[in-house]
């Protein structure tokens, strides 16, 4: 999920010379059905990553009423099955074998596969579902783009600019996807002593947030880790910080680094 997608340059060689929008015309729509049928898992990606946005949109702000815990499920239902069109995309021909499944761990879609089955069944968590939300945010405009643009270069331009300002944020989000990851860690382990999740969550949890931290496509995560380190440590250098704090959180330190897996930088 954390690869964008590719964006495609159809434009229409009798259109642009208007400063207004015509309305797609019977021949533009035909190109966005046809490219559609050509690319049916870009297609059926896109869908799905629009219903996981809705879905978590109808979680957050539940503007038609109904059971906000099935809006939680079906939004991270709908990540699943994005994440395995996108793996299907990625390594189409199964195998069953251990370089096949080392692959198989490699890939970001595996990752966010494993992390929507682990938080479908349990107490909601609004955090669980951002990532989630942003990743298909962000892969839906893209596609979303292609299809503008197979309907002409003056096609709804509110809707490119408003994609145009989520570009230009990109990198903003995915940051914020990846502190959203580290942050859950702790939520998820109040929710275990309290009753509303498994103990055995944070240990699951640890292991998706090992793979996200080895990631050899979104260094995002392992990049929030270095510069939270880098933060507490200058804050335990300041005279004002208690001792008491200061052995504590090196102790955290240390105990993080420890735990960190080694990113594999093969290729």
């Amino acid at each position: 999920m954390a690869d964008a997608t590719t964006d495609n340059e159809n434009t229409n060689s009798n259109a642009g010379t208007n400063n207004t929008a015509p309305p797609p015309t019977g021949s533009q729509s035909t190109s966005v059905i046809q490219h559609m049928m050509a690319n049916k898992v870009d297609a059926g990606l896109w869908l799905t990553r629009l219903i996981t946005v809705v879905f978590t949109i109808l979680f957050i702000l539940p503007l038609l009423g109904g059971d906000p815990y099935s809006f939680y499920q079906r939004a991270l239902i709908s990540c699943a099955a994005s994440s395995a069109l996108r793996l299907h995309q990625r390594i189409p021909n199964f195998q069953l074998s251990r370089e096949f499944l080392g692959r198989l761990f490699l890939e970001d879609s595996c990752h966010y596969l494993v992390y929507a089955i682990l938080f479908i069944n349990i107490y909601p968590i609004t955090m669980a579902l951002i990532p989630a939300f942003l990743f298909a945010l962000l892969h839906a405009c893209s596609y979303t783009k292609t299809i503008l643009n197979l309907m002409g270069p003056q096609s709804m331009m509110f809707l490119r600019h408003m994609i145009a300002k989520l570009e230009q944020q990109q990198t903003n989000v995915l940051r914020f996807i990846a502190c959203n990851e580290i942050f859950l860690m702790p939520a998820i382990i109040i929710l275990s002593f309290t009753g509303k999740a498994s103990l055995f969550m944070p240990f699951v949890y640890y292991r998706f947030l090992s793979m996200r931290y080895a990631s050899r496509r979104n260094p995002y995560c392992r990049t929030l880790f270095s510069e939270l380190k880098l933060t507490i440590e200058y804050l335990c250098a300041k005279p004002q910080c208690p001792q008491i704090v200061k052995t504590g959180l090196y102790k955290c330190i240390a105990l993080v680094t420890r735990l960190a897996p080694q990113p594999d930088t093969a290729q």
